[in-house]
């Protein structure tokens, strides 16, 4: 289990800017429209994984919760070459649950559930690996409040190239300005800490499976001769 502890520089940032989002968030007409095609333009962005959040008697809706596309994902590769006979460690982001409490002028508390998919390629050094991934609170469309790095340190049995990974993250309380500030002027995002190497593989939409071993490469080659 991992917290996120937000500074006090990021309550004073929140303090400060938020009063403009609630502005925003009530003015009608083409600021309504203008927000709609801004939503779509994210959510094409951030890909689909965001996850449902619990229906709770909240103030208003909960945070959007979701993964950062370019970095959902990790792929090591020996050299420069981009082929399944030269993937070492994997990882990628399977799923992202998470559920929010708040009412009068409390700040909003999170609590997310992250689940992970790791794998180990034929170029992998060892049978254990330390990930690093981070969970980072925005003002939608403005700037980061927060950002945390965590360790996942995991080991390979013996003969498994790939296993799960389930991680609990608590203490995620977010400050707001004022009590008609509500989550959805917020998103919680999650990566993996990625080269720019990794989040270039991600953005351009390519990927291979965590256990591609050389031989099935060798035979997809020589099918296409």
């Amino acid at each position: 289990m991992r917290r996120l502890l937000l500074a006090a520089a990021a309550f004073a940032m929140a303090a400060t800017s938020l009063p403009n989002l609630a502005h925003a968030q009530g003015a009608p007409g083409g600021d309504q429209q203008d927000d709609a095609a801004s939503k779509k333009k994210k959510s094409d962005e951030w890909g689909d994984k965001q996850a449902p959040l619990p229906a709770m008697r909240n103030a208003g809706p909960c945070p959007f919760v979701k993964t950062l596309y370019d970095a959902a994902r990790y792929v090591e590769f020996k050299g420069a070459q981009e082929s399944s006979s030269a993937v070492g460690f994997t990882g990628e982001i399977q799923g992202v649950s998470a559920s929010c409490a708040y009412k009068s002028d409390d700040p909003i508390r999170v609590e997310m559930n992250l689940l992970f998919e790791l794998g180990r390629g034929p170029q992998a050094e060892g049978s254990s690996k330390t990930f690093r991934y981070w969970v980072a609170v925005t003002d939608r469309n403005r700037e980061v409040i927060a950002k945390q790095s965590f360790e996942l340190p995991v080991n390979f049995p013996a003969g498994q190239d790939r296993v799960y990974k389930s991680e609990t993250i608590e203490g995620i309380v977010i400050p707001r300005a004022t009590p008609t500030v509500s989550g959805a002027n917020f998103e919680v995002l999650v990566g993996f800490e990625v080269t720019p190497q990794m989040a270039a593989f991600n953005r351009e939409g390519k990927r291979f499976r965590p256990n591609v071993a050389p031989t099935v490469a060798s035979q997809d080659k020589s099918k296409r001769q």
